[in-house]
């Protein structure tokens, strides 16, 4: 269910609010293009400023907008478990067909903890959980070992791997072998991390160029290596521009210099430096967004 490209799509505000057509006309977007599935309320989604009606709207209003055409896997993990298990019990009530838990992030749990974490969600929620391993943003490793131990837990399908240690992944592909589906976290390694054996990404670059995104992971899925290469490549200068700034601002920036958004964030993220709004100006120019 969970594989190729799948958006981690931006929350548009106005005013201060969830902007709802906005996030509609996008959602319209990324089926017309080719996105196989959307990630609602991740940290690309700005869900760390969401409060828990934003967030369980901004999941609800994805899912009526899909209307089961792909499926929806929800952003629900949060640093406490209680509250994880909530947000999640909370998007499997609005029908979402799964749900995207970050590691728990702040207080740095063992990787027992870790384990008890997950493990605790899938006892309590009998739907697919996709797990989220990011140590830049957790100051934790869901370690190779670990994600082997959840992948014999039935409803744990899948891991958003966004260390970009392709000698992790190659690991967690090896240690678990079908028990799990290894999606990338980090555009930059989705070709690579393919080519080992994963099965898709969960994209920030697919936020803009969703078509292209799409394309290539078919061309991986159909082993037209070379057609997928020249996608990669062609990719490499805008998904590193979605970083030159922490994530979402860049790629909130870049929507909203292609119209489809306003650009506005919540504290404690804010607009982009002058310097570097012109070079993802000049970056989207050259690729013909703008």
């Amino acid at each position: 269910m969970f594989n190729g490209s799948i958006v981690a799509i931006v929350t548009p505000f106005s005013d201060g609010k969830f902007d709802e057509k906005a996030y509609a006309d996008l959602i319209e977007w990324h089926i017309k293009e080719g996105t196989n599935a959307i990630v609602p309320c991740g940290t690309t989604g700005e869900s760390a400023t969401l409060d828990y009606d934003e967030h369980l709207r901004v999941i609800e209003k994805c899912i009526e907008v899909v209307n089961k055409r792909v499926p929806v896997i929800a952003g629900t993990g949060a640093n406490s478990t209680d509250e994880t298990i909530m947000i999640t019990r909370g998007a499997q009530k609005a029908g979402a067909d799964g749900a995207l838990l970050v590691s728990p992030y702040y207080n740095k749990p063992s990787q027992e903890g870790i384990y008890r974490h997950y493990a605790k969600v899938a006892q309590v929620v009998d739907m697919p959980l996709v797990l989220y391993n990011v140590p830049g943003r957790t100051s934790s490793n869901v370690l190779p070992e670990t994600v082997a131990r959840l992948a014999e837990i039935d409803t744990i399908v899948a891991i958003k791997e966004a260390t970009g240690n392709m000698r992790q992944v190659s690991d967690v592909i090896r240690l678990c072998g079908d028990k799990i589906v290894v999606l990338s976290g980090d555009d930059f390694t989705t070709f690579t991390l393919m080519s080992l054996g994963g099965k898709g990404v969960i994209s920030v670059v697919a936020n803009i160029v969703p078509g292209k995104v799409s394309e290539m992971c078919s061309y991986m899925h159909r082993g037209l290596i070379e057609d997928a290469r020249k996608i990669h490549y062609e990719l490499e200068p805008l998904s590193g521009a979605m970083f030159i700034e922490t994530n979402p601002v860049p790629v909130k920036t870049s929507l909203a210099m292609m119209g489809k958004i306003r650009e506005e964030f919540r504290l404690p993220l804010c607009e982009m430096s002058d310097a570097n709004r012109d070079k993802l100006k000049g970056i989207l120019s050259s690729n013909g967004l703008v």
